[in-house]
């Protein structure tokens, strides 16, 4: 199943979450190592990664998924 994937934060760390996930996948101090474990995870699952900022908002978004190109529209 292709699920999304998301950088969060959690209770004063960064979590990886899978969309639709209660609890995270793993925990991390920094962001960054988050974003390196999500991004694997994304490429794995050919799926995307969102990373949300410290106010939950999204900031970036990227595709690792079978992407249409050129896109539609």
């Amino acid at each position: 199943m292709k699920r999304n994937v998301h950088i969060v934060p959690w209770e004063k760390k960064w979590a990886v979450k899978t969309a639709n996930s209660e609890k995270p996948f793993r925990l991390k101090e920094i962001q960054e190592e988050a974003i390196q474990i999500g991004k694997q995870m994304a490429e794995r699952n050919k799926s995307e990664l969102l990373i949300h900022g410290k106010n939950g908002q999204i900031r970036e978004k990227n595709s690792y998924g079978n992407d249409e190109f050129p896109p539609k529209g």
